[in-house]
């Protein structure tokens, strides 16, 4: 009877398997059928390149319609011809605005865009796995990428076209555009994904008008992901859009952009999937810095405040990227921070996560950091001995015991005569703490002396 209830239970479970594979599938080409229209027969329209240029037009038009019928991409064997003929027609579209002149006419602009959105904007499909991991999970690629591949490749080159008027073309590329080009940043296809960071970042160097508001929505997208949904694909390519856009701030930085470093970058840090967008954060950080080095002590508090607790992981990107705005930070800067930020180092070399140790002493292969130290080593040093002799004298790893003896014979090098105090002071604090110690065994040992002395005198009391 119990094999029979298991093989039921085996049967069960395969087919709850297979049916959630088959949800699986549906899910993730949801997308591609998201607004199928009625059944189309598309035929073939005359090709550009056998028309004649005064007819070019009209008929560049007519693909422009044509390729707004959408196909359900779920099923694989369906509309086959209609699918190949409108592929074609992507195609020769490409082809035409690329090679074409006075392709761009004003009347031109509302079929061209109402042809993109017609194809890129769409619902996305939730999730089908809500704990999805981009580190290890492959992602959802979108089924419809045969067209809409072509698609993203015209509008790119519809922006970057010679002939292109952003005077003609903000009527149509607008907010509300806008708004939908960013909600296509949470695609789970890292292909489309990146062809979204290239047009969003054509569109904000093209529409002065539209900057600010570019902005400001990638901000909400950030607060979002950092307070309420800890979950946005697009991270890694708005930060990357970001830098560019950082790089070219005037000079001094608005009170608006200051705010966006300080409530919004800083703390990105503290997202559980920092390790997916952190060189394009640390990249924006230090952009930052480089523009205005006065915010380089609210950085690093901001950080220091951050710092993660357990997950050696992020400590090490948290001390990669220390090293890299000491890379640019000005001596004046360094001298507000030193004493916070040499404390933290100082706890990281002590770190019983080697990685952790390890990332914290390459910082004295640093040639600028050493130069800084140098000049600051009668406050360094002192912070930072006792962690480096502990570790000298403890640590497990061989590896780190032989990074701290190079960085002591480097900070002897400094300032052989600090160090020599140093060594001095630390060997007496240890002989005075070996001294209690041996204080207190001994008073232990008395307490213990007395207790069984008490035992024996009550029992012979008793008798």
């Amino acid at each position: 009877m119990m094999m029979t209830t298991t093989a039921a239970e085996k049967v069960d479970g395969f087919s709850r398997k297979a049916l959630h594979r088959a949800s699986r599938q549906r899910r993730s080409q949801g997308s591609s059928q998201f607004h199928t229209h009625a059944q189309v027969e598309l035929t073939p329209l005359p090709l550009l390149k056998e028309t004649a240029a005064e007819e070019q037009h009209e008929l560049f038009g007519k693909k422009l319609e044509q390729c707004c019928v959408i196909f359900d991409f779920f099923d694989s064997v369906s509309d086959v011809k209609g699918k190949e003929v409108k592929r074609a027609a992507l195609n020769e579209l490409l082809d035409h605005i690329t090679s074409a002149h006075g392709v761009l006419s004003e009347s031109i602009y509302p079929d061209i865009i109402r042809m993109v959105s017609s194809n890129i904007f769409r619902t996305l499909p939730p999730s089908e796995n809500p704990e999805f991991d981009p580190e290890e999970d492959e992602p959802m690629l979108e089924a419809s990428w045969p067209h809409l591949q072509i698609v993203y490749e015209f509008i790119l080159r519809f922006l970057e076209h010679h002939e292109f008027q952003a005077t003609i073309a903000k009527k149509y590329i607008d907010q509300k555009f806008v708004l939908q080009l960013l909600d296509l940043f949470d695609s789970e296809d890292p292909r489309e994904r990146d062809f979204l960071k290239t047009i969003l970042h054509r569109i904000y160097g093209k529409f002065l008008g539209l900057r600010a508001f570019i902005r400001k929505q990638i901000n909400n997208i950030f607060l979002r992901f950092i307070y309420e949904t800890e979950h946005f694909n697009g991270v890694a390519e708005l930060l990357e859009i970001l830098g560019s856009i950082i790089n070219g701030f005037a000079l001094p930085l608005k009170p608006e952009h200051k705010q966006f470093l300080v409530r919004v970058l800083i703390p990105l840090h503290i997202s559980r999937g920092l390790s997916l967008f952190h060189a394009q954060l640390a990249y924006c950080v230090v952009q930052f810095l480089e523009k205005d080095p006065t915010l380089t002590e609210v950085v690093i508090r901001g950080l220091l405040k951050y710092w993660p607790k357990t997950c050696s992981q992020k400590e090490v990107m948290y001390l990669g990227e220390i090293e890299e705005i000491l890379d640019v930070i000005e001596p004046s800067q360094f001298v507000k921070v030193q004493e916070l930020l040499f404390k933290r180092i100082s706890k990281c070399v002590g770190s019983p996560h080697f990685q952790v140790a390890e990332r914290a002493l390459y910082f004295w292969n640093n040639e600028y950091i050493l130069s800084l130290v140098d000049e600051n080593s009668n406050i360094v040093l002192p912070i930072m001995f006792g962690s480096l002799y502990r570790v000298s004298k403890e640590h497990w790893n061989q590896t780190i015991v032989g990074l701290v003896y190079n960085v002591m014979k480097t900070m002897m090098d400094m300032n052989g005569q600090l160090f020599g105090e140093l060594t001095a002071s630390y060997n007496s604090e240890r002989q005075r703490e070996k001294k209690k110690e041996q204080e207190r065994d001994e008073l232990w040992k008395r307490l213990e002396k007395l207790q069984v002395e008490g035992s024996h005198h009550n029992k012979e009391t008793i008798q």
